[in-house]
């Protein structure tokens, strides 16, 4: 699976988010990326208000509007999608 986390420099929630999926990779065959949204005006317009923001194969799956992602949401869709 290929995980996309976009976030910002400076941004603890993206730190925590960061820190769950690469835990997280010790369980499940994954690859992080992880891309500064203050690197491109589209994506800093776009998700300035609900970083971080999860993509799992190229599939926006969280976005933080009403919380931020946690351990067991992640854990969750990953299981979900190994199994298919």
């Amino acid at each position: 699976m290929d995980i996309v986390l976009y976030g910002r420099n400076r941004c603890h929630l993206c730190d925590e988010v960061e820190l769950l999926i690469r835990t997280l990779a010790k369980e499940f065959p994954l690859r992080l990326q992880v891309v500064d949204i203050e690197n491109d005006p589209v994506l800093h317009e776009e998700m300035m208000l609900v970083i971080p923001v999860v993509a799992i194969d190229g599939e926006i799956v969280f976005r933080s509007v009403t919380h931020v992602v946690t351990f067991q949401e992640l854990h969750q869709e990953l299981t979900r999608r190994t199994s298919k």
